[in-house]
């Protein structure tokens, strides 16, 4: 028999009381601040609309060791602090009273993320009801029962980050070993101990155009309750290809047909990410019939008799081309390469057999390295997968067994 269950027999043989998460915790959202008044580092981390602090502050108002929710932006995501912060006011922090340890909610409410989620308000900005959280039915077990929970969710996720962290850095050298491999097969000086040959001419000169997509601002809203198309980002362009998730916006049909007035999508276009995290690629490989760009990527048009769209999709991944387009960034707070200086970047155009010969083995390497960017993940998804077992089975739920409601 284990602690946790010796516990439990012992000091709840006949089950726990279950309350509003409301009635034995205090539920209380932060406060603003200004954002002039934010540093960029400092003692107390300031957390409002995700769980990355927007900035430093020179006071706290919530302690460490306090859970808190984010309810405005990445509304539902979890947070736990080890140090004293700040709570701005899309932030809320739940402080458990005399009956309650602050990090058994702090499991609990992880443990209920999928249900906190689910309740978001999907708006231009997701709100999470504060309410949702008040009426949460949380066990409330002796505190000598909590404390062995917490215990082992705490070794558990010891065990969990650092499995993770060892997965993590094997992906990440396999990674370098395929773009040290993809760089040096697209040097057009010497490739096996011969030339390759080829021109070097400026992408202007063997593309049909160079478009990008539509930013809402007056033009149209996101996320409708007519939407039902995709409005690709970033976030989607992901290892060459357009990755469709439940965090990616929707716009209805009129905004589909004015953004595509400007992208003009089409099978064979590559994608480029053009402002914020510059050099994201990807190849359209399928018509995109539900689904367009946002302003900042990029859709560039080859001519396919001089340059095959994946070619020219690994050219730009290189170091060579990276160096070439970071000289040409503007821009203040967001960084952006000007489509006019896009156009000016220096390609190198070998013969179209030698093209499709380059991309036929870079895609086969890549094959390979996409097995592996799914079987580690998939690895540590599966070690999280894991964790979440544990803190929401039976066994640990045992403490509700006959439980009475408060």
């Amino acid at each position: 028999m284990s602690r946790l269950e010796e516990l439990i027999q012992e000091l709840c043989p006949d089950g726990v009381k279950v309350s509003e998460l409301k009635s034995v915790a205090t539920i209380e959202r932060g406060k603003r601040v200004v954002k002039k008044d934010l540093k960029a580092e400092g003692i107390y981390p300031v957390f409002q609309n995700c769980l990355t602090p927007m900035g430093y502050y020179d006071t706290f108002n919530f302690s460490k060791s306090t859970p808190f929710v984010i309810v405005g932006g990445a509304a539902g995501e979890i947070g736990f602090s080890d140090i004293d912060f700040w709570a701005a006011d899309d932030c809320v922090c739940i402080t458990g009273d005399s009956t309650m340890l602050n990090k058994y909610i702090f499991y609990f409410l992880t443990s209920k993320s999928d249900f906190i989620k689910a309740n978001v308000r999907k708006a231009s900005i997701p709100r999470l009801p504060r309410t949702v959280l008040e009426g949460l039915q949380i066990p409330v077990p002796p505190l000598p029962v909590q404390r062995e929970i917490v215990k082992i969710l705490d070794n558990f996720t010891e065990l969990t980050a650092e499995l993770t962290a060892e997965l993590t850095a094997e992906l990440t050298a396999r990674k370098k070993q395929y773009e040290f491999y993809r760089d040096k097969l697209l040097t057009f000086d010497v490739l096996g101990g011969g030339a390759i040959e080829c021109e070097w001419r400026t992408l202007g000169e063997v593309i049909i155009s160079l478009n990008t997509g539509l930013n809402p601002r007056q033009f149209f809203k996101l996320n409708t309750d007519d939407a039902h198309n995709y409005y690709v980002t970033i976030r989607e362009i992901q290892n060459g290809t357009v990755v469709f998730s439940e965090k990616t916006d929707k716009i209805n049909d009129e905004a589909l047909h004015l953004c595509n007035n400007r992208s003009h999508l089409e099978v064979g276009d590559v994608l480029f990410s053009g402002t914020g995290t510059i050099g994201e690629t990807a190849v359209i490989e399928e018509p995109p019939i539900n689904w367009n760009i946002k302003e900042g990527v990029y859709v560039i048009k080859p001519q396919q008799n001089v340059l095959n769209s994946r070619f020219l999709m690994y050219i730009l991944r290189t170091d060579t081309l990276k160096s070439a387009i970071a000289k040409k960034v503007a821009g203040g707070t967001v960084k952006s390469i000007p489509m006019a200086e896009m156009k000016k970047l220096q390609i190198p155009i070998p013969t179209l057999e030698e093209q499709n010969r380059l991309v036929d083995v870079l895609d086969n390497f890549d094959a390979i390295c996409s097995d592996l960017n799914i079987g580690l993940p998939a690895e540590i998804e599966a070690r999280k997968k894991q964790y979440e077992f544990y803190r929401d089975s039976k066994r640990l739920e045992a403490v509700c067994v006959g439980a009475r409601r408060g």
